[in-house]
């Protein structure tokens, strides 16, 4: 298994076909992104989101680029009006479900992590996870928020010092979890990376 490394420009575009595979049948993109063209919205939606992480935030893969993982900071501005405007228009007339947000949060966000179907079981998630809360934390993170619609996710990120702080049911959607890690420290997450 290659180790987690910082992503280059040159990765963002795989790597988005990654998270485009990963996420192909994940409840909650099943349920904000329109049937009609779903393939190529995800794809799309990917790439801006990693776009804007990669400018502003941490975007790891590993070396085959089948796995990814980014994470961005409190202070990271929005995306800007061009790319909310795609963002809107990718979404349709399911923009409106996006509308329930998690708790506010000040710490860092993971906001996405994916392995393509063909490399699952190398533990390339974990190592991903590994790899980012340790950089997270040398960039002066004290704690890492995320949101999971599928909850054999929680116990991934159960073994990985995340807890539960929330569960949001939808009427019409799936549940999401808000999970949180805190009071990280990098000798901590460090000495987790060379024991993982």
């Amino acid at each position: 298994m290659s180790d987690p490394r910082l992503a280059s420009p040159d990765d963002l575009a795989p790597a988005a076909e990654t998270l485009a595979q990963a996420f192909a049948d994940y409840p909650w993109t099943r349920h904000v992104i329109p049937e009609e063209g779903y393939a190529e919205r995800l794809l799309t939606l990917q790439q801006l989101y990693l776009e804007h992480a990669h400018r502003h935030g941490i975007v790891a893969v590993t070396e085959d680029r089948y796995g990814v993982i980014a994470l961005l900071p409190p202070d990271a501005p929005d995306p800007d009006d061009a790319a909310v405007d795609q963002i809107v228009a990718l979404h349709g007339d399911r923009i409106g479900r996006l509308g329930d947000g998690s708790p506010p949060h000040d710490g860092w966000s993971l906001e996405t992590v994916g392995v393509r179907p063909a490399a699952q079981d190398r533990r390339l998630g974990s190592a991903l996870i590994v790899f980012a809360l340790a950089e997270a934390a040398r960039r002066g993170a004290r704690a890492v928020r995320l949101e999971t619609s599928d909850e054999r996710n929680v116990r991934l990120y159960e073994r990985h010092g995340f807890h539960v702080t929330g569960r949001r049911d939808h009427p019409d959607g799936p549940p999401v979890w808000d999970m949180e890690v805190d009071d990280m420290k990098v000798d901590d997450m460090d000495a987790h990376t060379r024991t993982t």
